[in-house]
């Protein structure tokens, strides 16, 4: 009876003495951050995603600004945020490989709370069939693009931040940019990139009370995702199935939601969950909750992920089966 007694009374003082450890050691600590009367700059942002953060952050009473290539989807997208809040935004027209265009419109743009880093091009095909050129625009794009961004804006964020209070830098990655998936050999490395460039942020701007945030979002219904479905090679789709598209208002949802509590990993649907749980690895934790969850599913979590692996090979080797056949 006593060593029953003992079993029961460790059940329940274990779990509480690990979410104890783990409210003691999480880093960096929970923030909040605001949105209402801060200007947040959103790249990427005449479609999609981008277009559909800025109608949120308008709507919430935010000073928005909205960065694209094309003037044109700019002047369009400013006049769909006005009829549907009433809030004009501010427009600026850059490419984010152009270090000295995207230099000029965050200094017209004036300081900038929170920086949504969106912008982003995606086409599947198998890496002995793209080209060259097509990879560097892919990585040009999402990746050095994202530095370009981040290195005009982070001195005029980091001014005066005491008296503006947090400043939140969000990067817009992929499920793709979790794991590598057939045919996204470009856009996994860019996106994966971004990981490293989060983590590695934080830790230089958490001084300065500016905080970073990770985005996941699944394949996601926006204007650009059909044109990519064209080229996208059958086994691809196949595999990429396995996460259905979200709605890009739903995104931005999550998106909006995870940089107002200054979350560093913002997953958008279950599997994005899961995703997150199982690629936790040394990344930045501000939940001490979360961190339990991650602790204690590590293991179930991985053998849910080889499951997943063992689906994706499968579907692999049938198609390869099928193709050997014709």
């Amino acid at each position: 009876m006593a060593d029953s007694n003992l079993f029961c009374i460790s059940l329940v003082l274990l779990p509480l003495i690990l979410l104890f450890l783990l409210f003691l050691i999480t880093r960096p600590r929970p923030i909040q951050i605001p949105i209402k009367k801060r200007h947040i700059f959103i790249t990427g942002g005449s479609s999609g995603i981008g277009l559909a953060l800025a109608h949120r952050a308008a709507s919430e009473g935010a000073r928005v600004s909205i960065l694209s290539r094309s003037i044109d989807k700019l002047e369009e997208a400013k006049n769909a945020i006005r009829q549907s809040t009433g809030i004009d935004v501010a427009i600026f027209a850059a490419d984010v490989r152009d270090f000295e265009a995207v230099q000029r419109a965050v200094d017209e743009a004036g300081p900038i709370d929170v920086l949504v880093v969106n912008q982003g091009v995606f086409v599947a095909q198998e890496l002995e069939e793209q080209k060259l050129e097509e990879v560097r625009f892919i990585i040009d794009v999402n990746l050095m693009g994202s530095f370009n961004m981040i290195k005009a804006a982070l001195p005029g964020m980091k001014r005066s931040r005491k008296d503006r209070g947090p400043g939140s830098i969000a990067l817009m990655s992929s499920q793709a940019g979790q794991v590598g998936i057939y045919g996204y050999t470009a856009y996994s490395a860019s996106k994966f990139g971004l990981r490293g460039l989060a983590e590695a942020l934080q830790q230089e701007v958490i001084g300065d009370n500016i905080h970073v945030s990770l985005v996941f979002p699944p394949d996601t219904e926006t204007p650009g995702l059909t044109e990519e479905n064209k080229r996208k090679p059958q086994l691809t789709s196949i595999i990429a199935a396995s996460s259905g598209a979200m709605k890009a208002d739903e995104v931005a949802k999550k998106a909006l939601d995870g940089i107002k509590s200054g979350s560093f990993t913002i997953p958008c649907n279950s599997e994005g969950i899961l995703l997150a749980i199982a690629t936790a690895g040394l990344s930045p934790q501000r939940s001490y909750l979360m961190a339990f969850v991650e602790v204690v599913a590590a293991g179930i979590v991985r053998i849910a992920a080889l499951c997943f692996q063992w689906n994706w090979y499968g579907s692999i080797e049938k198609w390869h089966m099928q193709k050997n056949r014709t």
